[in-house]
């Protein structure tokens, strides 16, 4: 049950309210954003919660149990302190949201209605849309180790170990031709076979997507023809010139780690383990003679 503060009680028990929606965002890099539905700025817990941001939220349900409950928010991309390409780059997911219930007359009259963080974002033309998700979601995600053939290990984590910046497992290049939104020519990495970077990571050091980076889909070398292929597009187009820095790959198998990375000894995996082949086998007349 929730307990509503009695000053905003007496005020709702008036009967003529002055109500209005705030939303409260603070992204993982510790940035904080308000925005509310009323038609002047609001302030309290120092944060400015900002007016006609044009955010307006779907129906707001909650239920008894484990079970997630969502809802969504629209807006219009007409705030300064939204931008689009933050919303593109991802700087906006998982961030914590805050929905406050307030006395826009008296703003100490309020209640917290809601807390959860942004999951999916969808971009149009002129707004966008953002999932909100309850807090009963982080439940479903797993937690700790999990026993499985591959690494569990981020490839240069303090659990792996490997120093990532050094020539062999690092290298640079720009941008010669592009072919898709995700696939484009390089020069730089000729030094290196094929495949050496796929499932790397590339940051972008110039160009419209300076400092952002993605996962390598594919690294394609042949001859002197060097390909890159995103897992997904980056915020901005990628255009003949951005310069880059790419890390390489990890395929998290034992067989890479030994042979690619000389990093066996800190392998987070479990090769031999039984598989559910033999968990599901059964003697037979051959078995025992």
């Amino acid at each position: 049950m929730r307990i509503i503060p009695n000053a905003l009680q007496a005020h709702l028990d008036t009967g003529a309210t002055t109500l209005c929606w705030c939303w409260r965002v603070t992204r993982r890099d510790g940035l904080r954003l308000g925005f509310t539905d009323h038609d002047r700025d609001l302030t309290f817990d120092g944060t400015t919660f900002e007016a006609a941001s044009g955010l307006t939220a779907s129906e707001l349900r909650q239920t008894v149990g484990l079970d997630v409950d969502n809802f969504d928010v629209e807006s219009a991309l007409t705030s300064n302190t939204l931008d689009e390409g933050d919303l593109a780059a991802g700087l906006f997911d998982d961030a914590r949201i805050e929905l406050y219930r307030v006395n826009w007359s008296n703003p100490v009259e309020r209640v917290i209605l809601r807390t959860g963080s942004i999951g999916e974002v969808r971009r149009s033309q002129f707004g966008f849309s953002a999932e909100i998700r309850g807090l009963a979601h982080y439940l479903q995600q797993e937690k700790g180790r999990v026993f499985q053939f591959t690494c569990d290990a981020d490839l240069g984590d303090s659990r792996c170990g490997v120093v990532l910046n050094q020539a062999a497992f690092q290298g640079s290049g720009s941008v010669t031709s592009v072919s898709s939104e995700r696939r484009f020519a390089v020069a730089g990495l000729t030094a290196y076979v094929a495949d050496w970077f796929t499932r790397g990571l590339i940051l972008w050091t110039g160009g419209a997507n300076a400092n952002r980076s993605m996962e390598v889909k594919l690294h394609i070398a042949a001859g002197s023809v060097t390909i890159l292929e995103l897992w997904q597009a980056m915020a901005e187009p990628v255009v003949p010139g951005n310069t880059f820095t790419i890390t390489a790959g990890c395929d998290k198998r034992l067989e890479t780690c030994k042979t690619k990375f000389s990093n066996i000894v800190n392998f987070r995996g479990f090769p031999h383990m039984t598989g559910s082949d033999f968990i599901t086998s059964y003697p037979n007349r051959d078995d025992v003679g």
